[in-house]
């Protein structure tokens, strides 16, 4: 356990079965490029103060606060039953993403090792995978994503929100330092998995200014691709960042708070799909322009290696590993 993983900092938390029978979520929104996704947990010990996710934990009857760090729900089975819906004639395969709502890698996972289980499964049926994370245990499944790597089946997507220590000790309380991400990056690509940097979320006022730092410090440590999005505050998450910048940031409140409102349409979120990510208005098209500027000058103005499900077992290789003994 690396305190530089934030995992030395962690509150007391308390972990919930959550008995789901299913695993794989179907996802129909334009916005994104993925239309299924998985992930063992529900709410997430890393405690970004940003998190979209934080109301998800509302529909559980949970707060959006400290419950949503300090509650988690736990898929135990989510091996399993993601192994019965890729043995099933009814899928379709298609790449999975992992991380689409709550971090798979966050604390907990270097314990329960439920993300692994979910990997181990996709490198037997050699299902396309792509993950988000913020966690340098990512680099311990180095050998699962390397045997995707070999059929096109992995991309590793790392974000990166800052460079400065202070903030994302404040900011993201129990992920891993920006360093340790970047130690992320570098293991993956030398191990000849697929990585890149993930600049998400932007947040103006507070981090834009860092992003050519960030894109340029990525490509040295092995990065091929890059994207970022912009800060989205749904529902109560925008109360929750409110008080934060009041707490660590009073001087620059007024002047974020101002910025998102610039590229929100006047209000502090816009969900409307095609605009929720990249915002609109005049600074938000500076922020597009500057990170084009900015991925062209490191090298990652490539678009991802495509991923492919031509390799794709429905048996899970158990009849192919019959032959070989």
């Amino acid at each position: 356990m690396d305190p530089r993983d934030g995992e030395g900092e962690r509150p007391r938390t308390e972990f919930l079965a959550d008995a789901t029978r299913a695993i794989v979520a179907r996802n129909d929104s334009p916005d994104l490029r993925f239309g299924a996704s998985l992930n063992p947990y529900r709410g997430c010990e890393h405690g970004c103060v940003y998190c979209y996710a934080r109301p998800t934990h509302e529909y559980l009857g949970f707060s959006s606060g400290l419950d949503f760090e300090r509650r988690i729900l736990v898929k135990r089975r989510a091996p399993q039953l993601l192994r019965q819906t890729l043995s099933s004639r009814s899928w379709r395969p298609q790449v999975i993403a992992i991380s689409g709502v709550t971090d798979a890698y966050q604390p907990v996972e270097r314990r329960l090792r439920l993300t692994r289980g979910c990997l181990a499964v996709l490198r037997d049926f050699r299902n396309p995978v792509a993950i988000v994370t913020k966690n340098h245990l990512v680099t311990r499944d180095i050998d699962i994503l390397a045997e995707l790597a070999e059929h096109r089946c992995i991309h590793v997507w790392v974000s990166v929100t800052t460079l400065r220590n202070e903030l994302q000790r404040v900011m993201e309380p129990r992920t891993s330092v920006p360093g340790r991400r970047l130690a992320a990056i570098r293991c993956l690509s030398e191990a000849g998995v697929p990585v890149g940097v993930f600049v998400a979320p932007l947040i103006p006022g507070l981090t834009d200014e860092e992003m050519p730092a960030i894109l340029k410090a990525a490509t040295q440590a092995g990065a091929k691709q890059a994207s970022f999005m912009l800060l989205r505050l749904p529902m109560g998450v925008a109360d929750h960042f409110i008080d934060w910048l009041e707490t660590h940031f009073p001087d620059r409140k007024e002047r974020v708070l101002g910025r998102i409102r610039e590229v929100r349409g006047g209000r502090l979120n816009n969900s409307e799909f095609h605009r929720r990510f990249r915002g609109e208005g005049e600074y938000a098209e500076q922020l597009s322009a500057l990170f084009a500027a900015s991925a062209r000058n490191a090298g990652l103005d490539k678009d991802p290696p495509p991923l492919s499900t031509a390799g794709f077992r429905r048996d899970g290789g158990v009849q192919s590993d019959l032959f070989l003994h």
